[in-house]
């Protein structure tokens, strides 16, 4: 197989979080990462740490700048592309009460969260066309379930649940579309600049059925299932990685 013939995928976020994890742990699977994040000092560090240059191609941009993705596409065409994970996003779950919300808040949310996965998928088709591949978006357990002031993150997580199914049926079934609704995932070591980790209290842990917080390597996990050809009869799918949790019942006492 000539180097170009190497099976590649697409990360967008991959500078830190889940989408750092992500990149370290299919680069030490041997395959090539296509890097797109607005980090530039969080891609170096990566960069640095996977001690990998060769395998790990970072494009420097907002996934929401049509002409950005556009450019970065064109300079793709010559690579075997399988798989495209949307992991970008404005990542913090709340914003300002709704009733103060800004429209430029609330809009950025869309163009980072939803919009840039949108158009990622659109440059993407003609490569996953070609090697029949997959697509995964990563998307939020709040999707579903909401804490008070998060009206941005969960309407555009939403809206990714929404375009993943509607994009399976139109480009199957030549490239499948799926879905990660990740719950609590602790990042800190994946945030770069030797983050500490997190102190969890014994209720962080014991509210979890399974028995712990989730980690960047579980998701990792899961998308490499959904890209596989284990997964080939899934298409369209939410897979839900929350420790349990949304399948707990709630009271108060």
């Amino acid at each position: 197989m000539s180097a170009n013939q190497k099976n590649t995928i697409i990360i967008t976020g991959c500078a830190r979080g889940i989408g750092r994890g992500l990149t370290c742990y299919f680069l030490e699977k041997g395959l090539r990462i296509i890097g797109i994040d607005v980090d530039d000092i969080r891609a170096e560090e990566l960069k640095r740490e996977v001690q990998n240059t060769d395998d790990f191609l970072y494009f420097k941009g907002s996934v929401a700048d049509e002409k950005f993705l556009d450019a970065v596409y064109q300079q793709l065409d010559e690579l075997h592309v399988v798989g495209l994970v949307n992991n970008a996003g404005v990542s913090s779950a709340f914003a300002d009460p709704i009733e103060t919300l800004s429209l430029e808040s609330w809009e950025e949310y869309l163009k980072v969260n939803l919009t840039g996965a949108m158009l990622n998928i659109k440059y993407a088709v003609p490569h996953l066309r070609k090697s029949k591949g997959s697509i995964v978006n990563i998307t939020s357990t709040r999707a579903l379930q909401s804490e008070p002031n998060s009206e941005s993150y969960a309407t555009t997580k939403a809206g990714l649940i929404g375009l993943t199914h509607a994009a399976a049926i139109s480009l199957g079934p030549d490239i499948r579309v799926n879905a990660i609704a990740p719950g609590w995932i602790d990042v800190t070591r994946h945030q770069g600049n030797q983050s500490d980790p997190y102190e969890f209290r014994p209720q962080d842990i014991s509210q979890h059925p399974a028995g712990r917080v989730g980690e960047p390597i579980d998701i990792a996990h899961a998308v490499d299932y959904l890209m596989s050809e284990k997964s080939r009869f899934m298409t369209g799918q939410v897979l839900t990685l929350d420790g349990g949790m949304t399948r707990k019942m709630i009271y108060e006492h």
